[in-house]
C-alpha cells in the first residue's frame, strides 16, 4: 500500500467514525477540531477489535494529532 493510499484509507476510516460520532452526539458538530479528534481517538480505541485486520493496522499507531490533521484536510 502506498503512503497516499494509506492516507486515503485512514481518512475514510475517520469519516466513518465521524458519522457515528455525530449521530450519537449531535452537539459535536459545533465542537472544535481538537475536541472531535479526541472523541474520535477514544472511539477508535474502543472499537478497534471490530475493524478488519488491515484497518486495525492503519489506526493502531494513529495519534490524536494525526486524526486532527486528517479532519482538517479535505480532498478535492
Amino acid at each position: 500500500m502506498t503512503e497516499k493510499n494509506a492516507s486515503d484509507e485512514k481518512r475514510q476510516l475517520i469519516n466513518r467514525f465521524l458519522i457515528i460520532l455525530t449521530k450519537e452526539q449531535p452537539q459535536m458538530y459545533y465542537a472544535s477540531t481538537s475536541e472531535i479528534a479526541r472523541s474520535l481517538y477514544k472511539m477508535i480505541k474502543e472499537h478497534i477489535n471490530r475493524l478488519s485486520v488491515e484497518e486495525q493496522a492503519l489506526v493502531r499507531r494513529m495519534s490524536m494529532e494525526e486524526i486532527e490533521g486528517l479532519l482538517g484536510f479535505h480532498a478535492r
